[in-house]
């Protein structure tokens, strides 16, 4: 349960809640938006020159289907709220549970009493440029979640944590909002160190991912695979996981492809060029063995892939990093 003296204050009632509690029926939407679309605007949430804010969700009310010109992140304090995705899925955000919306997504929340209390992050996407820099380089399971937060991206609409028992999640979360309420020296360094902790720890715990639809199904077996690839680079094969996952290869590997965008044989060859040029900068290890610790036993064959998709030798890539 987040902190007493905090939820006291998350719950404290807003001037627009008020107005609904004395015979209001709708939210007022110019306090979201001033454009005829229900598009809530980074510019009425956000004070010039932040990048990160948050409110708390707007209770007593049907708050109707929108979208946002930004990234959303909700993360609940207490009690739950009911959300519908894209009009037609339809989640519950329980106790200490994070709702993950990019963009694009129409979003909708059915009324909230008193005691649900829920805390919109609103998110602009270059608040993530600095976050990167925590997560490991060239990570395809970081690519992944990271491209749910881009309004390019179409595949991933939404990601829903139930991580209530992950207490690293929920102290970086609790942390998060503490600081976004309470000004400090340096808060965006510790703000964008914070959200980049919790993606640290949203990426060992993505099997948390809930699943309400084929889409939710789909994404969450991209994790799966992604996450077995990490682990198991060197000897990975697209049999063995499929066999994990008592699913023909078939199937994995269309399933793979249409949300990661890539082959299962194009991600394991990434994962594994990725580990040989981590090797070739950061250790004084020969060549040859990199090569065999990448998972390779063909020395001329990666050779190429790895001039191919670098751009030069292995070689020339350990002495320009070493310069």
């Amino acid at each position: 349960m987040i902190e007493s003296s905090l939820l006291n204050h998350l719950k404290e009632i807003s001037e627009e809640e008020k107005s609904l509690l004395s015979g209001e029926k709708n939210v007022q939407k110019n306090l979201y938006t001033n454009e005829p679309d229900f598009i809530v605007d980074s510019r009425k949430m956000l004070t010039l020159g932040k990048l990160i804010d948050i409110r708390p969700h707007t209770r007593f009310v049907h708050f109707p289907a929108h979208k946002h010109n930004y990234v959303e992140m909700i993360y609940m304090c207490s009690g739950a709220t009911t959300h519908i995705i894209n009009g037609s899925t339809t989640l519950t955000l329980n106790t200490g549970e994070i709702l993950l919306l990019n963009p694009n997504t129409v979003h909708e929340i059915l009324p909230a009493g008193m005691e649900d209390i829920a805390v919109n992050f609103i998110i602009l996407p270059e608040f993530f440029d600095r976050v990167l820099v925590m997560l490991e380089e060239e990570n395809v399971l970081r690519d992944f979640l990271i491209g749910a937060l881009k309004p390019d991206k179409n595949v991933t609409e939404y990601l829903h944590f139930q991580s209530i028992d992950i207490l690293p999640i929920r102290n970086l979360v609790e942390n998060l909002i503490w600081s976004l309420l309470n000004s400090q020296p340096n808060r965006r360094n510790i703000n964008q160190a914070t959200m980049g902790l919790l993606f640290l720890h949203l990426l060992n715990h993505t099997d948390r991912i809930n699943m309400h639809d084929s889409s939710q199904y789909g994404q969450h077996l991209v994790f799966t695979v992604l996450k077995y690839i990490e682990t198991n680079y060197r000897t990975a094969e697209l049999g063995e996981i499929s066999c994990q996952l008592h699913m023909p290869a078939y199937s994995v590997s269309k399933i793979v492809k249409k949300y990661s965008g890539h082959t299962f044989k194009q991600l394991l060859q990434i994962k594994r060029l990725n580990q040989a040029a981590f090797l070739l900068s950061t250790t004084a290890l020969p060549i040859e063995d990199i090569i065999a610790l990448a998972g390779y036993d063909n020395t001329s064959y990666f050779h190429r892939i790895f001039k191919e998709y670098y751009h030069m030798t292995p070689r020339a890539y350990r002495n320009r990093v070493g310069e």
